[in-house]
């Protein structure tokens, strides 16, 4: 399914429920937000997208804790879990999509390659939904998979 018409059913479930989404992203620089977006009418669903691209833009913005960034790293399960719960408590949203990772070419480690993606989903009052992927392809690519992903996820936690 092509990213349009991904992101519009996302738009249809959300209004179905009467929900508003907010996006916390670092590695995506804003990429689920505009892909969202593109969609005619999505202010009726789309709250707002928080672009937390350095440790003190999401300890700001997030409230993400200096200890769990020191702790963990940038790209971790946990960082995105405090992500996504920090844009709930931070927005008017019921649900939230955040990713963190190293889209390359540059950045990656043995621990942690390029193309490593952590994603959490979180619904107001309910513990987040957190993993990790390992895309492949250069730095759009492995951008454009983290979009496709994080709008399956908002599915996947719709239902």
């Amino acid at each position: 399914m092509d990213m349009l018409t991904l992101s519009q059913r996302v738009g249809e479930r959300l209004l179905q429920r009467g929900w508003m989404l907010a996006t916390a992203e670092s590695c995506t620089g804003g990429g689920i937000a505009a892909a969202l977006t593109d969609i005619d009418g999505s202010s009726r669903w789309f709250e707002r997208g928080f672009i937390t691209y350095s440790n003190e833009a999401k300890q700001d913005m997030l409230s993400v804790r200096a200890d769990t960034l020191k702790t963990t790293g940038a790209v971790s399960e946990a960082i995105v879990s405090e992500m996504a719960q920090g844009a709930l408590a931070h927005s008017w949203a019921n649900i939230a999509v955040a990713v963190s990772g190293i889209a390359g070419p540059t950045g990656g480690t043995p621990d942690k390659p390029v193309g490593t993606v952590c994603l959490a989903w979180a619904i107001k009052n309910a513990p987040p939904h957190v993993c990790t992927e390992h895309f492949s392809g250069d730095r759009a690519t492995v951008r454009a998979q983290t979009i496709e992903r994080a709008l399956h996820g908002i599915l996947d936690a719709l239902d």
